[in-house]
């Protein structure tokens, strides 16, 4: 199953609350680490979707294209 970017996002928020509360100097870096993944998956995530929707569009106004020539 494809994760949205509201998934990404939230894990990302997630591991940032997280190295804010961390007391130990390397689960904060890790945390970081984490979070700066899962920005970077979200933000890819964002541009699939926006991506999909930019083809389906296209799509869509080619078969309307198609159906409007062969009337």
């Amino acid at each position: 199953m494809a994760q949205t970017y509201e998934f990404y996002r939230d894990r990302a928020d997630e591991a940032a609350a997280k190295a804010k509360e961390a007391q130990l100097e390397n689960v904060r870096e890790r945390e970081l680490r984490s979070e700066k993944t899962w920005r970077a998956l979200a933000n890819q995530a964002r541009a699939v979707a926006r991506d999909r929707a930019k083809a389906e569009e296209e799509r869509a106004a080619k078969r309307a294209a198609e159906a409007l020539e062969q009337q």
